[in-house]
């Protein structure tokens, strides 16, 4: 469960709260991830780090001491950050030999096919060069309110895990481990050692957020392990201050919480299911027995259509599976609850007879 040993990808997220002190960037501990990371390249290994911090780096160099609420404030506040936080990254690594690279990103790059796979492309080639990305949310530019995007990258850090194809995430918080009852109110409350399945109750149980100063708490850190998990990557969450715990994690110690993933998803299915539903097709019970059954979708299986699509857009079938449909929403109004055989005569013969295939449905549900 803990043997580390084959493990080759590596994610590692570090949060705001352990990367910082005083408000500042902790060039100490900067400097003590990179000496891990680099023993780990040594090892033959390869490592992502999705790192937060730039809108404090922002602050820091305004002399701003209280808390940005402001979003054009805080998207300015992230891009006088963001070189300075990669100027701490680029300094640590380079004491060792390792040069670093930056990737910022959107959740828009992620839900695109296109430059999904440009991004995963550019991945790959950086840790073939032995070079270490650190990736970040585009804070500057990013259309959703800085921080719901990806919960204080909690959620970014396992949509890159499952994109290429990660065998370990692990992430480093102020937070010790997943307990069995919040221990903020309960004395009693112990560590859990390893989680088999995320059930609604250990959802439920997680709470909101947990630091003041994050956007992320146990509950984006459970949903963001639910992510990587369907890669088939184990996640670890750790207090990042614990010394060498990067180190400690990947020699097998029991060191907060190990997730065990329960399903192994292919590279599409997964791109599939992380991403942003543009709409929705509503369908009978009998369609959803159907593609349970690994059968296409048929329109005859349609009662209604939600939102505006394109054709190839990822969709959701009720709120049961995600597919990606191959019409248009305003193609399906007009083909809903026809027999197939009827969409070359509406539309023309070149099109396909079938609204989604098995390949392109994934249930969202275990």
């Amino acid at each position: 469960m803990r043997n580390f040993d084959n493990v080759k990808r590596i994610v590692i997220k570090i949060g705001t709260n352990t990367l910082t002190q005083d408000g500042q960037v902790d060039s100490k501990y900067v400097r003590q991830v990179a000496k891990q990371v680099a023993e780990l390249l040594e090892q033959g290994k390869q490592v992502v780090i999705v790192s937060s911090g730039a809108i404090g780096m922002g602050k820091g160099q305004m002399d701003i001491a209280e808390s940005v609420s402001n979003l054009k404030m805080r998207q300015a506040l992230a891009a006088i950050g963001q070189p300075l936080l990669m100027q701490e990254y680029r300094k640590a690594f380079l004491t060792y030999g390792v040069k670093t690279a930056q990737v910022l990103l959107t959740a828009e790059v992620l839900d695109n096919r296109k430059t999904y796979l440009n991004l995963r492309n550019s991945i790959d080639t950086l840790l073939k060069m032995g070079v270490v990305p650190v990736l970040n949310e585009n804070d500057s530019v990013s259309t959703d309110e800085i921080g719901t995007a990806f919960g204080d990258n909690d959620k970014l850090s396992a949509l890159v895990a499952s994109k290429i194809d990660a065998d370990l995430l692990v992430m480093l918080s102020d937070i010790d481990a997943m307990y069995d009852k919040n221990p903020k109110k309960y004395k009693s409350a112990k560590p859990v050692k390893a989680v088999f399945e995320i059930t609604d109750e250990i959802i439920k149980s997680a709470g909101n957020r947990g630091s003041k100063h994050g956007t992320g708490g146990m509950k984006t850190k459970i949903e963001a392990a639910k992510i990587a998990s369907n890669s088939g990557c184990r996640i670890v969450i750790a207090n990042g201050r614990e010394k060498k715990v990067i180190t400690k994690i990947l020699d097998g110690q029991e060191i907060g919480t190990i997730f065990m993933p329960k399903r192994k998803l292919g590279n599409r299915k997964r791109w599939i299911l992380n991403s942003a539903a543009s709409g929705r097709i509503n369908i009978d019970a009998g369609a959803i027995k159907a593609v349970r059954r690994r059968k296409s979708l048929l329109p005859s299986g349609i009662k209604s259509i939600e939102g505006t699509f394109k054709a190839g857009a990822v969709v959701m079938l009720n709120d049961e599976a995600k597919a990606v449909s191959n019409f248009s929403s305003e193609e399906l109004q007009t083909l809903a609850g026809k027999h197939s055989t009827e969409i070359r005569k509406i539309l023309g013969d070149k099109r396909r007879d079938v609204v989604a295939v098995p390949e392109d449905i994934v249930f969202v549900d275990y």
